[in-house]
């Protein structure tokens, strides 16, 4: 619960958000990076002091993107695979939340974003760690609820799209999206092991059903948690799906002991 502001800082903060928001015409996002502040907290200060939200007279508005013909492919499986990882949607925002991951991987999502939309993501760092890559494009939002992805991942239950599972190459460029986003690789004291963590048992079981049908060995799911443990499958997996994430890539490289030069390509 924020505490309440003094009469006195409430004229202050409705001054600057003014200036910032409405003279300067900053988006939310340039406003908390130029407070050094979450962009969540900016809103709600503009709710506080009063002043009504106009992303449609902000530069780039999402109603201005025009939305190409994106074909099934490789590259969207993984983006899609990132997507039910760290990624959000609204109905008018793309976001895709990388927290305290590597800027090379930030920089990865970027490039794949821009070869499959023509669009480039904005990125907010928060703290100098925290990253966050965001993009206002309501036909984007469209596009990827109709295929499938919802706004609550939790409570709706997300699922993958069904056209991913018609295609092993599409299995695994998810499969490499959701493990370099919501995936981990840990040592155990025989070994090592593969974890997907999400709090969508539905993804869970889509997850599950693709690398069994690639012929790896999963786990049964257990609280909100899919494995792979067999030194076999560990290879495979370095081999065959691989990693764009270079510290997740790397421990696997590492750890599993398969010679291998590169990320896995898509």
């Amino acid at each position: 619960m924020p505490k309440k502001w003094s009469k006195r800082e409430e004229q202050q903060q409705l001054n600057l958000l003014r200036e910032l928001y409405i003279e300067k015409n900053l988006t939310i996002f340039q406003v908390a990076k130029k407070l050094n502040i979450a962009y969540q907290t900016v809103y709600d200060r503009l709710k506080r002091v009063g002043i009504k939200t106009i992303p449609y007279l902000k530069p780039n508005y999402t109603n201005k993107k025009i939305l190409k013909c994106i074909p099934y492919s490789k590259e969207l499986s993984e983006f899609i695979g990132i997507m039910c990882g760290d990624g959000h949607i609204s109905d008018e925002q793309v976001f895709v939340f990388l927290g305290n991951k590597s800027d090379d991987y930030g920089r990865y999502i970027i490039d794949l974003f821009r070869k499959l939309f023509d669009n480039d993501l904005k990125v907010v760092k928060r703290d100098k760690k925290y990253l966050i890559l965001y993009l206002g494009f309501r036909e984007l939002s469209r596009f990827l609820m109709d295929m499938g992805l919802v706004k609550n991942k939790v409570k709706e239950q997300v699922r993958v799209p069904k056209w991913i599972l018609t295609d092993k190459d599409f299995m695994r460029a998810f499969i490499r999206g959701f493990f370099d986003t919501d995936g981990s690789i840990y040592k155990l004291r025989w070994g090592a092991q593969i974890s997907f963590c999400n709090r969508s048992v539905q993804l869970l079981k889509d997850a599950r059903k693709m690398l069994s049908l690639l012929g790896f060995h999963p786990s049964k799911i257990s609280v909100c948690h899919l494995y792979l443990t067999q030194k076999s499958d560990l290879k495979r997996f370095l081999d065959e799906i691989g990693s764009n994430n270079t510290i997740k890539f790397n421990k696997l490289k590492n750890w599993v002991g398969t010679e291998v030069d590169k990320p896995g390509a898509l």
